[in-house]
């Protein structure tokens, strides 16, 4: 599992066997299952194996939002190694399997795979390139930009992880997609039907066909990466 996350960042064939040592635990959930929870030690950090999870927030008045959504082969948990603390919660979105590598297993190999640090590194700064990405969504982008960028960071993601980038199901409900964007149910209903009349995208329930890219790209108007 954890191949296609190292071996394009300069990790060796044996400091991957090395770190697959690591992996001795997989855990299944079930859609609407939590993987962890805000406030809980922070104890391992986690691969997607299959399946897909939000992470989500909650203060203490019951108010949610939702920080992030993974899919196959991205790792969660990172945000929690500073407090050794989880900072949010991490739910299900379908059947899901997860890979736990624990911590103090990875301490102790870390001495034999200096890259193993670059990596971590690497993984830290993307978790906060998320953090920077939400944001910029939140604070200036207008509700057409956000749905747009949101399409098309979803459309790389599963390229990179070999899926078609123009056809895919949505996991998270409009109402998740507008907890995540600051946007309300209803702007995000009329966003997709208004996407499907000017023919950027088709959708069918959460099936979506992305049609055209680059007017998608336009009217994002940031970099989506």
């Amino acid at each position: 599992m954890l191949n296609a996350i190292c071996l394009p960042l300069g990790m060796t064939r044996q400091d991957v066997v090395k770190m697959d040592e690591l992996v001795k635990e997989r855990i299944r959930l079930p859609k609407g299952g939590t993987l962890y929870r805000q406030g809980d030690a922070a104890e391992a950090v986690y691969g997607l194996r299959s399946g897909s999870l939000k992470t989500q927030i909650e203060d203490a008045n019951g108010q949610v939002q939702i920080t992030g959504f993974l899919l196959p082969g991205e790792v969660l948990g990172l945000d929690g190694l500073m407090s050794e603390q989880q900072v949010s919660h991490a739910i299900a979105l379908e059947d899901t399997e997860v890979c736990i590598i624990r911590l103090d297993e990875m301490d102790q190999l870390a001495p034999q795979i200096p890259s193993l640090q670059r990596q971590l590194r690497r993984l830290m700064s993307k978790e906060i390139g998320r953090s920077h990405q939400l944001l910029l969504a939140l604070g200036s982008l207008r509700s057409e930009q956000r749905l747009a960028a949101f399409l098309l960071n979803l459309s790389q993601r599963l390229q990179v992880l070999g899926y078609s980038p123009y056809e895919f199901i949505l996991r998270m409900s409009r109402e998740e997609i507008g907890n995540f964007l600051g946007l309300t149910l209803e702007t995000v209903s009329r966003l997709f039907s208004r996407f499907a009349r000017e023919g950027l995208i088709r959708v069918q329930q959460r099936e979506v066909q992305l049609l055209d890219m680059t007017g998608l790209q336009a009217l994002s108007g940031t970099d989506c990466n």
